[in-house]
């Protein structure tokens, strides 16, 4: 399987934008991509819905930052970070089309030997999956503080030159 980003780091938004908050990873990723610049070894990745295909874009990333709304069966608004094996844990209890493609895709390239060496995974729980394309006003308010935290990860995988637009 070819890639189609080959960078060393990868952010990666997934969700559904027509289903309110479950496209809370997109929104995030549109929001560190209007509000920061980074180097040229990172990608910003809106992946939707795309599941297995999702592949293409992941393969060959050396550090991968997933960003999702994630049904943890907590209280609406509990935040997760998940990291290396707690995400396959934690996908293989979920039945969305995008968390089962993450799931098989991470266990595809740790089965090939391709696996990415270090995987993170900002989530939190959303307030409501009802039909809109519009994020609530409480996961709104998330955005910026989990594009922040996106920004911390990535300072910290030793990805410095970060900078927002202010």
């Amino acid at each position: 399987m070819e890639s189609l980003y080959v960078s060393e780091i990868t952010v990666l938004g997934i969700g559904n934008t027509i289903l309110s908050d479950e496209g809370f990873g997109v929104r995030v990723v549109e929001y560190l991509q209007k509000n920061f610049t980074f180097p040229e070894n990172v990608s910003l990745i809106d992946g939707g819905t795309l599941g297995v295909e999702l592949e293409h874009f992941i393969i060959g990333t050396k550090k991968l930052l997933i960003i999702d709304s994630i049904d943890g069966g907590a209280e609406t608004g509990k935040t997760f970070h998940l990291r290396g094996e707690e995400i396959l844990n934690h996908f293989t209890q979920k039945i969305s089309a995008h968390e089962i493609g993450i799931q098989d895709i991470l266990t595809m390239l740790e089965i090939t030997g391709k696996k990415i060496p270090v995987v993170e995974l900002l989530g939190v729980q959303p307030y409501s999956l009802d039909a809109g394309v519009e994020l609530t006003e409480p996961m709104k308010k998330l955005v910026p503080i989990f594009a922040e935290k996106a920004v911390e990860i990535l300072k910290n995988w030793d990805c410095k030159e970060i900078r927002d637009h202010d």
